[in-house]
Order: structure tokens, then sequence, then C-alpha cells
């Protein structure tokens, strides 16, 4: 059986990722690495052993393009509408909060907000599908 430990993405300034990853998700660093061309830096709370690798690639300038086939990275949390106002006052520009159903069936409850690189992240509450 595999176990799902990180995702990576790249990014363009640290600072800026790691304190916006600290604001909005409570991650810290858990590890940083690094190499002549690139550095690798491992984000993680409390609540999960899953990382967030952030990996900046010495040198790079432009932004990345994330293209049509990046699709989001997902959190959870007890408290979506709290999460969100926290969001929201930090200038993070949260979407609205949707509900998702299927036959009369709760699938999940979330918003979504953007990294300062423009990854999606999609914020879920803890019921339905995903508790």
């Amino acid at each position: 059986m595999a176990k799902a430990i990180h995702s990576m993405i790249r990014v363009l300034d640290l600072d800026r990722s790691i304190d916006f990853y600290a604001r909005a998700f409570d991650l810290k660093i858990a590890d940083r690495i690094e190499f002549d061309s690139f550095t690798l830096v491992y984000l993680s709370n409390a609540e999960s052993t899953f990382e967030v690798e952030l990996t900046l690639n010495h040198g790079r300038k432009e932004p990345y393009d994330l293209g049509d086939g990046y699709g989001h990275i997902a959190f959870s949390t007890d408290d979506l509408e709290g999460l969100r106002a926290r969001h929201q006052a930090a200038g993070f520009a949260p979407k609205d909060i949707k509900e998702l159903s299927r036959d009369g069936k709760l699938v999940g409850r979330f918003f979504f907000i953007d990294d300062p690189d423009g990854y999606k992240i999609e914020v879920l509450e803890r019921s339905g599908r995903f508790k």
C-alpha cells in the first residue's frame, strides 16, 4: 500500500509563499534543503503528516505557466466560514462558499483561493464525503 506524503509546487518567491501558507493554513517549515540550482521547502502542520513542497528554481524570474492541466490542492477545516473570513481579512480574496450535493446527499461545502503563484486551493468543510 502507498501513502500520499506531499504535493510539490514551483514558486517564484519562497518568502512570499511561506508567509501565505503560514497565514492561510498554519503551515510551518518542516524542512529546507538547499541545492546548487534549486531549494526545497517542506511545509506542514499538526493536522496532518501530508506536506506541501515548495520548489524554488534559482534564477527563475518569469511566472510559471500553470496551463490548463493543473487542478488544485485541497485543505479541510472544521470551521469553513471562520477560515474564509480569516482569508478575506488577510486579503487572500476567497471565492464564495459553494455546496455540492448528489441525489439529496451532501458531497461537500467548499470555497477556493489562489496562492501567490496562482495555484488554486480548495478549502473543504469536514462534512459530507470529507469528514
